[in-house]
């Protein structure tokens, strides 16, 4: 072996990153896993990837094509080798010129944990130079990986729920779920799928009866991780499908009502819902807030709502 072959054979280089996001672990995982999802964030910053086909399954291929901003392109991709729905995967990654030659050839672990209420992922990646002046990707390799997850995070960071309060009397909701807009309003409608979502974490759903039409009610019992129960009535006012739904919610034996407008609208391939609470008074919504944590629990809802998307989709 020549000298400069000797020295590109020790030309690599190995290193590991662990995150956390406020984002449930299926999610974070479809990130990964979803080619549209992907295509968002995967790349350094200001690279874009319009290249992105994801074929998830061990001995299944994978290609992506970042593009800097000088437009310069470059391609790679692997073979998943260990595919563990939400726990684990394990594929080669390699960068190739643009006739395919291999230039730089790597292996990458990603694991996914659950970690108070969000998602702890840790990534293991190794990569050797193959070719002269591979030597300078691996220079790089830290600090494109440490901004591809930086991207992941903003990505994921835009897909959880915000809470406003526009109006003494109001609490408004707004998330984008990477799901159609006929998938949203039907797990919103259907009793077979509300209740696998529904509430809180640690609530779980009792369907007594669901018709989702005006004048049509919707009555409930959510039985919360305390032991107690709450019964819930629902009267639906306007339903536009897949528009729109207009519902007064109360409870039985339970003074506050209020009136809830859900919105869903396409957006870049998904759906952005707008759910809008309005209560009788300002004094009505702050008792809710206080004394039942409606807006955490609204956030909550919606997070369960994602995650079971995210199992369907």
């Amino acid at each position: 072996m020549d000298q400069r072959s000797s020295a590109l054979a020790r030309a690599e280089r190995e290193l590991t990153m662990t995150r956390v996001f406020d984002a449930p672990r299926a999610l974070v995982y479809k990130a990964w896993t979803d080619p549209k999802h992907m295509s968002r964030w995967f790349g350094p910053k200001v690279f874009t990837t319009p290249v992105c086909e994801l074929d998830v399954r061990p001995g299944g291929a994978w290609k992506i094509v970042m593009r800097g901003p000088d437009g310069a392109e470059f391609p790679g991709g692997g073979v998943y080798r260990e595919v563990v729905p939400r726990e684990r995967l394990a594929f080669t990654n390699n960068a190739v010129d643009k006739s395919g030659n291999v230039l730089l050839e790597g292996f990458t672990t990603v694991t996914f944990e659950d970690e108070n209420g969000g998602t702890k992922l840790t990534m293991h990646t190794r990569a050797t130079a193959l070719v002269e002046g591979a030597e300078a990707m691996l220079q790089g390799m830290e600090q494109g990986w440490a901004q591809t997850l930086d991207k992941l995070g903003d990505e994921l960071a835009a897909r959880r729920t915000a809470v406003s309060r526009p109006s003494d009397r109001e609490l408004v909701y707004t998330r984008v779920f990477d799901a159609p807009r006929e998938l949203v309003f039907k797990v919103w409608t259907d009793p077979k799928h509300i209740v696998e979502w529904w509430g809180p974490f640690g609530f779980r759903t009792e369907n007594l009866a669901m018709d989702v039409r005006p004048g049509g009610e919707w009555r409930l019992i959510m039985h919360g991780p305390d032991g107690r129960d709450y019964k819930n009535r629902i009267e639906y006012k306007e339903v536009v499908v897949p528009e729109r739904l207009v519902y007064q919610h109360g409870g039985d034996g339970r003074s506050v009502r209020f009136e809830v407008t859900v919105i869903f609208e396409e957006e870049d391939g998904g759906t952005k819902l707008t759910m809008r609470q309005m209560f009788e008074s300002g004094a009505e919504r702050d008792h809710i807030v206080q004394t039942y944590g409606a807006d955490k629990g609204g956030v909550q809802t919606l997070e369960r709502l994602a995650e079971h998307l995210s199992t369907i989709v």
